[in-house]
């Protein structure tokens, strides 16, 4: 009897949908990713989530002709998410420029997928839609360890209203920020959904303020 449909939205509920502002640890996860730079309103960047999509749609089409793989399930494809930094320059500059950010760009991609499996697609998908952002991108598994994440809700630029909520509570509760980055998840398509209706996890890394007074 083949497995139930793996669907993230009610198997990891609580990883991709805290009602409220959550600390929690992150387990190890499978990825495709791509890194690029520069503001994330340009085309490259869209050919970087176009062709983040493609190698997981293969990947997902190409399981379903196999029967030979282990531990298999039918799953939907998981959101897509980046990893947001700033280069130096951008760092010292007193306003955001988007053309100064850094990012990972990336699909999470199911427990049982093996990498001979990954690359199996990688290379598939090189032959069907050659382009050459496939040849830039990676299978790997990330392991994010301990995070706050809150959701959040509306424009992009009105991030930093969340943000600041989970510095308050991480100043509240002895927790320290690790790093500059941050992660965030993407439950909406803003080329469909109004900007007021957009829904996106924010979070980044954490440890326990041991310099607290």
């Amino acid at each position: 009897m083949p497995k139930k449909k793996l669907e993230y939205r009610e198997v990891y509920k609580s990883l991709y949908f805290p009602k409220n502002i959550k600390v929690l640890e992150i387990p190890p996860m499978q990825f495709f990713l791509i890194d690029g730079k520069g503001d994330p309103n340009s085309e490259a960047f869209s050919e970087i989530v176009n062709n983040l999509y493609t190698l997981s749609y293969t990947l997902k089409m190409m399981l379903k002709k196999r029967k030979d793989v282990l531990d298999y399930q039918d799953y939907t494809v998981f959101p897509l998410e980046g990893v947001w930094d700033l280069d130096q320059a951008g760092r010292n500059m007193a306003l955001l420029d988007k053309s100064k950010f850094i990012y990972t760009m990336m699909i999470r991609q199911p427990d049982f997928i093996t990498k001979e499996l990954a690359m199996e697609a990688m290379e598939s998908a090189k032959k069907k839609k050659p382009h050459p952002l496939l040849e830039k991108a990676v299978f790997t598994t990330i392991t994010e360890g301990w995070v706050i994440q809150m959701m959040h809700y509306g424009s992009y630029d009105s991030e930093e209203v969340t943000f600041q909520m989970m510095a308050d509570y991480c100043t509240d509760n002895g927790l320290k920020r690790v790093g500059m980055k941050h992660r965030e998840i993407y439950y909406s398509d803003p080329r469909k959904v109004e900007t007021t209706k957009l829904k996106t996890l924010l979070r980044y890394r954490v440890e326990e303020n041991l310099g607290r007074e």
